[in-house]
């Protein structure tokens, strides 16, 4: 695994169920609306306002659910961590920092070149899926995670990884193990 990086990734994304859209938190929804304008926006574009605590939108969102809400108990994220490593190695990639939370996760990952960001996030939530269904019993929404999940840039040639300051964002923890 090289020392160096060309690139640098903060990859985040949410356990399925937790996070819907019309959540008091704030969201992202793919959804479009028509501005003050009269022009159509897409409202999931970097720059563009959140949408937040729509209880309308959250029962709906509810009502749409597949199973109930996946919260990963320590032993899931602790299998998670180990299959992260062996797909940064095997991908080439660096796994530089890990968080495995109830509802979420967040990784920092070096890269040589320019691999597309979705298929970082792609093959991690796909190889830790793989490794919950083999020990685990698969959610009964037929799956661990939401669709998608954000991809920040954290450094890239010549700037180097500074830590997580560097990405732009700030982490916060994310409620306690069961």
């Amino acid at each position: 695994m090289p020392l160096a990086y060309d690139r640098h990734w903060l990859l985040t994304w949410t356990t399925y169920g937790t996070w819907l859209p019309g959540d008091a938190r704030g969201f992202v929804s793919p959804i479009s609306r028509e501005s003050e304008h009269g022009k159509w926006t897409r409202e999931n574009r970097p720059g563009v306002a959140y949408d937040q605590d729509l209880p309308e939108r959250l029962e709906q969102s509810r009502q749409l659910l597949k199973g109930a809400p996946v919260f990963l108990r320590l032993p899931q994220a602790e299998l998670l961590l180990g299959q992260f490593g062996e797909t940064a190695i095997h991908r080439g990639w660096g796994l530089l920092a890990a968080a495995v939370m109830r509802a979420h996760a967040h990784l920092v990952v070096g890269v040589t070149g320019d691999p597309e960001p979705d298929a970082l996030l792609r093959d991690f939530k796909a190889y830790g899926s793989r490794a919950l269904n083999r020990r685990f019993s698969r959610p009964e929404s037929g799956t661990w995670w939401t669709e998608g999940g954000s991809r920040a840039v954290c450094g890239s040639a010549g700037k180097g990884f500074s830590g997580l300051g560097g990405c732009g964002v700030g982490l916060s923890a994310g409620g306690e193990w069961r």
